[in-house]
């Protein structure tokens, strides 16, 4: 899996490593759907000492439409763990989805006579 992060913060390489150890652990049973996945960390001018580190998440799957979700914390950690954990749960949920609607034709299924 490739994972891509984007920053515009060029020494965030902590913040690099972080986040590439965490989308790769989430998604360690999953890496066969998520061929790519893409983190965008920011900070947002809030309040002192409020919500200003924003983590976005978006696991682009081939044939599927992207999962992209974004969570924002305190602490870069928070954000991070908080946006990886939510777009794997979205994926596995979406993945259950297409599974469950799938319709087997009845060859497959050596009933056929």
């Amino acid at each position: 899996m490739q994972v891509i992060v984007e920053s515009p913060d060029v020494e965030a390489t902590e913040l690099r490593a972080l986040a590439v150890r965490r989308v790769r652990f989430a998604l360690r049973r999953l890496a066969w759907l998520v061929p790519r996945a893409r983190i965008r960390l920011s900070e947002v001018s809030g309040a002192r000492g409020g919500v200003d580190k924003r983590c976005q998440v978006e696991l682009i799957s081939d044939g599927r439409a992207p999962v992209v979700v974004t969570s924002m914390a305190r602490h870069w950690h928070v954000a991070v763990q908080s946006a990886v954990s939510r777009a794997a749960a979205s994926l596995l949920r979406h993945w259950d989805r297409d599974r469950e609607h799938r319709v087997v034709p009845i060859r497959t299924l050596g009933l056929n006579r």
